[in-house]
């Protein structure tokens, strides 16, 4: 049986004192990390203070971002080296607005795949259709295609251990949710794309979040689907009480 995940993207959002107040406030009160896997991914300049509050708890700390190589001339990025060193436990990768801001591509989200195994870090790979492709039924042509790129290359083990979370472009921050029933439909055909690029037991292990407007009273519908074992939740888990009553949807799902 798969294990929950909640992960909590707080984008650009919070100052240090706030996110430092946030996981103060909620460390004691997650549910054990045996019943479902609670996740906070931060702006860079929180991490260091993070990753020691949250050490001794049940609370695991992701980046929004890496660059793919360990170090160089790349003003501005920072390194899966870098990560790995604050002891970051998660970081997503190829999130929408990357994509559309920042220029990120399949290659790109493919590499900083490859090199999140590599410096012990355990990616949330996020792939989902726009509002166009999806009224034009390419989403699963789409999606698929995402998938297979991003996965190329890992071994059995490392794409056992990867998250890919499901995100329909169009119900990101627009307050409109994909229904359960079309969630789970794009979310059990990713897990078909994974069985086909690796094996049954892989697609039976790897864990696929939805994301896309989650709040508290949507996601236990949501949970009670077949193949959504998470959510990646933007603006829901910037509060401590909504994200904590998303974690204790996530205990209870299973």
């Amino acid at each position: 049986m798969r294990k929950p995940i909640i992960a909590g993207n707080w984008k650009m959002n919070k100052l240090v004192a706030d996110g430092a107040r946030f996981v103060v406030d909620i460390r004691e009160k997650v549910p054990s990390s045996d019943e479902v896997d609670t996740v906070v991914c931060a702006p860079f300049v929180h991490i260091p203070f993070l990753s020691e509050a949250a050490r001794e708890f049940h609370v695991k700390i992701g980046a929004q971002n890496m660059h793919y190589e360990e170090s160089g001339a790349f003003t501005g990025e920072v390194s899966p080296k870098m990560l790995e060193d604050l002891l970051v436990d998660y970081v997503i990768i190829g999130h929408s607005e990357r994509r559309q801001y920042f220029n990120e591509t399949d290659e790109t989200v493919n590499k900083k795949t490859l090199a999140a195994f590599e410096n012990n870090l355990l990616p949330i790979v996020c792939v989902g259709e726009s509002l166009d492709q999806r009224e034009n039924n390419e989403t699963m042509s789409f999606v698929e295609g995402q998938v297979r790129q991003a996965l190329d290359g890992l071994t059995d083990e490392q794409a056992k251990q990867a998250v890919i979370a499901y995100e329909p472009i169009w119900a990101i921050g627009t307050g409109k949710t994909a229904t359960s029933e079309q969630a789970n439909e794009v979310c059990a055909h990713i897990r078909q794309v994974v069985q086909d690029q690796f094996s049954e037991e892989v697609a039976q292990e790897v864990r696929v979040q939805y994301g896309g407007s989650v709040k508290p009273d949507n996601i236990e519908e949501l949970l009670s689907q077949s193949d959504i074992d998470g959510a990646l939740v933007g603006g829901a888990s910037l509060k401590e009480d909504s994200f904590l009553k998303l974690v204790e949807a996530g205990q209870n799902a299973r």
